[in-house]
């Protein structure tokens, strides 16, 4: 039997859970809007003493995850340079774009391109319209994928299992029209099968609507999608749909 060694330490193990939980909850403490932030404030966000911020935000200084900006901190260049290297689809986005770019020309409303994690849609990539309403998606957040046109899109064509783990988590409202019933849900995601574009009528926001489509591997199972997302007075998403479709039957085609 192999002798235990000091990984297999359960204190040690133990201690360096907490540790690593510690630093993800500076790290996360950080909110969009967010420049330099102090020790106090750091403190309050993330409920632990501020003699344990100020040692471990002087760690993080040092490996660059960190930048003092005169007594307060920001997020370091480190983090956006470990980010590029963790997009998981870089190399979609970068296919995407010439698609994005186009359905924004033809249509002057906001482009997306996200991908499902977990009960979640992930925007990879936005181009935003001139046209548009001001969105809250951004590179990088997070949106409930059952209230999205990108989200129906991908679980419209994820295995049962997928579509299954959205439902149990539950189906929070995120606006008056948002789908809150399991069999509702289920039925609007048969009718994108069918037809290849998922709708999204303010469902995620009032006055807001959009017209999604999956982008298919070689199986017909979705890595993502595209949408084109507008105004609801102004946008009409069957005359779009066409042209969101196309996008994406084409850069499925590329991958």
């Amino acid at each position: 039997m192999r002798a235990a060694g000091r990984n297999d330490d359960p204190e040690r193990t133990g201690a360096d859970g907490l540790v690593a939980a510690r630093v993800t909850a500076l790290l996360s403490a950080f909110r969009p809007g967010d420049d330099a932030l102090g020790v106090s404030e750091l403190a309050r966000r993330t409920g632990l003493a501020k003699s344990t911020v100020h040692r471990l935000t002087g760690h993080l200084v040092a490996t660059g995850l960190l930048e003092r900006e005169g007594a307060a901190l920001r997020l370091g260049l480190k983090l956006f340079e470990i980010g590029q290297l963790a997009v998981r689809r870089r190399g979609l986005v970068e296919a995407a774009r010439p698609y994005l770019a186009d359905l924004r020309e033809a249509t002057r409303n906001t482009v997306h391109l996200a991908v499902l994690e977990g009960t979640e849609v992930v925007y990879l990539d936005i181009l935003r319209g001139p046209d548009a309403p001001s969105l809250p998606s951004r590179i990088g957040g997070r949106f409930p994928a059952h209230a999205t046109g990108v989200g129906k899109a991908i679980l419209a064509f994820s295995p049962e299992s997928v579509v299954t783990q959205v439902i149990d988590a539950g189906l929070p409202r995120v606006s008056v029209r948002t789908i809150t019933a399991a069999g509702l849900l289920r039925r609007q995601l048969a009718k994108v099968r069918d037809e290849g574009i998922a709708l999204e009528r303010e469902e995620s926001g009032v006055g807001v609507v959009c017209a999604a489509s999956p982008l298919l591997d070689s199986q017909g199972v979705a890595v993502a999608a595209l949408s084109i997302s507008g105004w609801a007075n102004r946008m009409h998403t069957n005359r779009v749909a066409p042209a969101v479709r196309t996008a994406a039957l084409a850069l499925s085609r590329t991958l």
